[in-house]
């Protein structure tokens, strides 16, 4: 795992398919009545800001599961059928074993702050909330 200096990352310094971001997309947990609180980890294309895939993880959970995170990974390589060079997860998220399961794949996986991702980040969830939201009353 490295940690790296960055500025503010923007997609232009990234080809597609390059690199992908995993990062929670939610500021506050999901309820569902059912089956309890989550929060959403997606995975992003770095070059296109492309939502590759998402996965629900239990709000009681540190992080997504090794089964999560091989799901995640799975679903980002199957539009391309390819994985990344790099997986860039912001520094303040748990994720020891989606880590572990990406440097298995042959990942280099590379931490830095979430403020250095606000390019991708902020629309991302603004989008997400709109859409959690509705975006109107049904």
């Amino acid at each position: 795992m490295a940690e790296e200096n960055y500025s503010v990352l923007n997609p232009n310094q990234f080809a597609i398919n390059e690199a992908w971001i995993a990062f929670k997309l939610n500021d506050a947990p999901i309820r569902t009545g059912e089956d309890g609180d989550f929060n959403v980890i997606a995975l992003m294309d770095a070059g296109s800001c492309f939502i590759l895939g998402s996965e629900f993880v239990s709000a009681g959970s540190a992080e997504p599961s090794q089964l999560e995170s091989k799901r995640l990974l799975k679903t980002g390589q199957s539009h391309k059928d390819e994985l990344p060079k790099k997986l860039i997860i912001p520094t303040d998220q748990n994720a020891e074993l989606l880590t572990k399961e990406a440097e298995r794949l042959g990942i280099v996986v590379t931490r830095i702050p979430e403020s250095e991702l606000t390019v991708y980040l902020d629309e991302a969830r603004e989008g997400f909330q709109e859409h959690v939201s509705g975006g109107r009353a049904h």
